[in-house]
């Protein structure tokens, strides 16, 4: 069984939730399907840490969050990369087939 991964986002909007005490604990736990122990540890976490929104200024927050999209963005692109390369492989391999093993001349293709 592959273990649930959750956003920060969602963490977040789950604690506040907690806070507000609109519902109790164990029925958001029993709703989202998450174990009563595991919302306790987010909202300590989240109270322990909620300082640092204050001490971080707006420049240092934004540095991360464009650091974290950057990193997503360079993942994406590598992967297209390597399905590009992959394509390119057989389109050359099927030229070669369709077109003989002067293809590269035939099809004005230069390395």
């Amino acid at each position: 069984m592959k273990k649930r991964q959750f956003t920060p986002e969602f963490k977040a909007k789950i604690v506040l939730e907690i806070l507000r005490e609109e519902k109790s604990i164990s029925e958001i736990g029993s709703r989202e399907e998450i174990a009563v122990s595991q919302l306790h540890g987010w909202k300590k976490e989240f109270l322990e840490n909620s300082s640092m929104v204050f001490s971080q200024t707006k420049i240092e927050r934004e540095a991360k969050l464009s650091t974290r999209e950057l990193a997503d963005r360079e993942q994406a692109l590598m992967a297209k990369v390597g399905q590009l390369t992959i394509e390119n492989d057989w389109l050359k391999k099927k030229s070669a087939q369709v077109l003989g093993a002067d293809w590269e001349t035939k099809s004005g293709f230069k390395k």
